[in-house]
Order: C-alpha cells, then sequence, then structure tokens
C-alpha cells in the first residue's frame, strides 16, 4: 500500500533492456519506503519487460510517446507525488527522501541536478551548462528528473502530448502556475549517449538550436522531426 506523502516514479521506456534492471534497482529503497515505481511500456520489443518486472510495482501498456506514457503513468500512480525519471538515468538511493524534505518547505515541484556519464571532456561542460541554465531560467529537461505535486500536475493538464520538447513546456506552465523549481543535489547520472552516438559537439549546437527555435514559436512536429534526422 502507498502511504500517505508517498512518492510514485513513472519510468517511460521503449527498448530499454541493456539498463533499465540498473536504473530500476536504484529505487529499491524508496519502494522499501512506501513508495511505488511505475514502468510505462511503449511497446519494447527487447526484453525491458522481463528485465523490469521484478523491480517496479506495476507494468502499463501505452502507445510511444514520452509525453502521453507520462501521462499514462500519472494516471495510473497512487501517490500524490509523481517523480518522473528517465529509463537511462540512475538517481542516488535517497532521492526520494530529498524530494520530501523539499516539498515540505512548501515548494510543489522541482528537479535534480545532472551528470553526464561519459568522460569526454565536453560533457563537463555541457551538464555544468544545462545546471545553470536551469537554475537561471526556472526550466528543467526530463533528464533532471522532475517532479512535481499530483495537485498541481492535474490542475495543469499533465503533459502537453507533443512529440518534442513536453519538458520545457510543462516547466513554463509550472513555473507561472507554482513559482521558481527546488533545485537538489546530488546529481542524477543520465546516460550520454545521445551525445557519443552523433557527435558531442554536433549534439551540443542540435540541441540548442532545437530550443532557440522552440522558444522562438517553431511547432514541436517540426523540430521533432529534424531531431530524429540526426
Amino acid at each position: 500500500m502507498v502511504k500517505e506523502n508517498s512518492i510514485s516514479v513513472v519510468v517511460p521506456a521503449l527498448n530499454e533492456a541493456g539498463g533499465i534492471a540498473a536504473m530500476l534497482k536504484r529505487l529499491d529503497g524508496l519502494r522499501a519506503r512506501g513508495g511505488e515505481v511505475i514502468l510505462v511500456d511503449g511497446g519494447s520489443t527487447d526484453g525491458t519487460l522481463e528485465q523490469a518486472s521484478c523491480h517496479v510495482d506495476r507494468v502499463v501498456q501505452s502507445a510511444p510517446g514520452r509525453a502521453r506514457q507520462m501521462n499514462v503513468g500519472a494516471a495510473a500512480a497512487r501517490g500524490d507525488i509523481l517523480w518522473f525519471l528517465h529509463a537511462d538515468t540512475l538517481a542516488s538511493p535517497d532521492a526520494d527522501r530529498l524530494i520530501l524534505a523539499a516539498l515540505a518547505r512548501r515548494r510543489r515541484w522541482g528537479r535534480f541536478d545532472v551528470r553526464l556519464s561519459g568522460r569526454h571532456p565536453l560533457l563537463r561542460l555541457v551538464e555544468r551548462m544545462m545546471n545553470l541554465r536551469s537554475r537561471l531560467s526556472g526550466i528543467a529537461t526530463g533528464d533532471q528528473g522532475i517532479f512535481v505535486s499530483r495537485d498541481l500536475f492535474e490542475s495543469l493538464g499533465g503533459f502537453p502530448e507533443q512529440p518534442l520538447m513536453e519538458d520545457i513546456e510543462i516547466c513554463r506552465r509550472l513555473r507561472r502556475a507554482s513559482g521558481w523549481p527546488a533545485c537538489l543535489s546530488p546529481p542524477l547520472v543520465t546516460s550520454s549517449r545521445r551525445w557519443e552516438t552523433a557527435g558531442v559537439v554536433r549534439t551540443i549546437l542540435l540541441m540548442w538550436g532545437l530550443r532557440l527555435a522552440y522558444f522562438c514559436g517553431v511547432p514541436a512536429h517540426r523540430l521533432a522531426a529534424r531531431y530524429r534526422r540526426v
């Protein structure tokens, strides 16, 4: 049974068999303390469900799409705090305690600092810029493990079901509705595979360009098409 003032972790996944078990094991302490972990699968074909089944409270099926999957998971969750974690992101064992402490200080949403898993020197710059940009703007990315009280999340209608920048958009709405996020450490460790696969410099320029275009009003579906091509 999920306790009052407890956390429901929502993990959207699609073909993450290689790392999903290690990611979910980090949440065993949270589950022991009364929280729950929900895996929302978007149609994996690589054994993700078999790897994850021993480490979650529930598996929910959804059509693919990160925003859609997270909304489906939130609807199935029983906790009054929702924490959205990517399937390639590792949390510290006591991260849930930090979330509860932050929300006890009358904050209604927040995120963590992030550290990238790779060793390339430019990745250190990328993670520092991500954390600094978030502190200055009040906007977080999905890699930073956004958490939010259920009532605030539901009042905003959940994640906008767009193919890209759903994290940026919901943070805009959260900031307008409830002010700046709580910014927590120690950092989450998120996979650097996106940068390493496409090239670190190329990915930096791509992501900066996409975010600038989005802030200038380019529709998310057009940006998603460009992102997929790369």
